[in-house]
């Protein structure tokens, strides 16, 4: 086994793990995390994908504020929705810094596919942000994430991160599911 394959294989593990504790509502699961996304960003850095390998600071950043919010026992909010001025604002800003960062790592890095790595990393920041407010657009833009990481990580040889990421695209697809359905009974039930 390679050391990029050992790389690869313990960062998912880790990340994994992170996820499935976070589902029991585990403190460790922040733990975890960002030991993931250390190992995430080593393996991205490896293979040229310098978005991604940035987006693992910042989801060490978010997980160090979920590890603080959780020891103060901070609840979750109510799902919500965006208002459509305030979400094409925020996909413009998206867009934007996408091509914007793209164009930076194209002129001045060896990157793979710097703008489909900026736009992992865009449209996860901005999914990442509306998931901790709860608001239900997250899935969509999960949807986005998922849908160019697959083929890009396959392409960088990343076999199981792909795989574990059609996994994520499902499980967006179910979470958008799930989260338009709670709307509306919260809807409902506040009527």
């Amino acid at each position: 086994m390679t050391s990029l394959t050992l790389l690869e294989y313990s960062a998912n593990a880790f990340f994994l793990s992170s996820v499935f504790l976070a589902a029991r509502n585990h403190r460790h699961t922040w733990t975890l995390g960002i030991i993931g996304c250390v190992l995430f960003g080593v393996l991205f850095y490896r293979v040229q994908l310098y978005a991604d390998a940035t987006l693992m600071v910042f989801y060490i950043g978010t997980s160090v504020i979920g590890w603080q919010q959780w020891q103060r026992g901070g609840g979750a909010a109510e799902i919500q929705r965006t208002p459509w001025p305030m979400l094409g604002v925020f996909s413009l800003i998206s867009i934007g810094t996408l091509l914007g960062y793209g164009y930076i790592l194209h002129l001045n890095t060896d990157a793979y596919a710097p703008f489909a790595d900026s736009a992992v990393l865009t449209f996860s920041v901005l999914a990442q942000l509306l998931l901790m407010k709860r608001r239900l657009e997250t899935w969509w833009f999960w949807l986005i994430v998922n849908t160019v990481a697959v083929p890009l990580y396959a392409s960088r040889g990343l076999s199981l991160t792909a795989i574990v990421y059609v996994g994520f695209w499902l499980n967006a697809c179910y979470g958008l599911w799930r989260w338009h359905r709670e709307l509306r009974a919260e809807c409902i039930g506040s009527l």
